[in-house]
């Protein structure tokens, strides 16, 4: 009996396949496969696990933006009403301050408006009574001096009454 060479590859196949057996090759691969299958079943799980947490984590940020940019926008629109109450604060003061300055300017105006016809009436009158004076002493006699300054004087007090009254 003579064996071709498919037979020797058939026997030498079988006695491969026996050998893995026997060496319990296929349940050594299937259990580093079945390890594999746990491990990447654990990574899974753990990548799960942080996905989730990544989700959180991520909900939290946003969450803490959010109420950041509230505060943010409480803040400047506090600081926005603050300086609009400071510039109306100081607008007011400003109107206040000039309006006093403007009365003080005008009180003191008018005061040297006073004095000053006060002081050209004083003059006018001194002047007036020294040109009497002279053109009295000049021209007139004791008589109708008398008579005159008596005329005179009872004018002067009618005048003082009028512009007292």
């Amino acid at each position: 009996m003579e064996f071709d060479a498919t037979f020797w590859v058939a026997i030498s196949f079988v006695i491969f396949f026996v050998g893995l057996v026997y060496l319990k090759v296929p349940q050594k691969v299937n259990d580093l496969l079945a390890k594999m299958i746990v491990d990447i079943k654990k990574e899974i799980d753990e990548s799960e696990k942080l996905r989730t947490e990544s989700k959180e984590l991520l909900v939290k940020a946003k969450n803490k933006l959010d109420s950041a940019e509230k505060e943010k926008k409480r803040i400047i629109d506090e600081a926005k009403s603050h300086a609009e109450r400071l510039i109306i604060e100081m607008n007011d003061k400003f109107h206040k301050s000039s309006e006093l300055k403007k009365n003080l300017a005008q009180n003191k105006i008018n005061q040297m408006k006073d004095n000053a016809i006060k002081d050209i009436k004083n003059t006018s009158i001194k002047i007036a009574i020294d040109s009497v004076k002279k053109v009295i002493t000049s021209s007139v006699d004791k008589t109708k001096l008398d008579a005159l300054f008596a005329k005179n004087l009872k004018e002067t007090k009618e005048q003082i009454k009028k512009i007292n009254s």
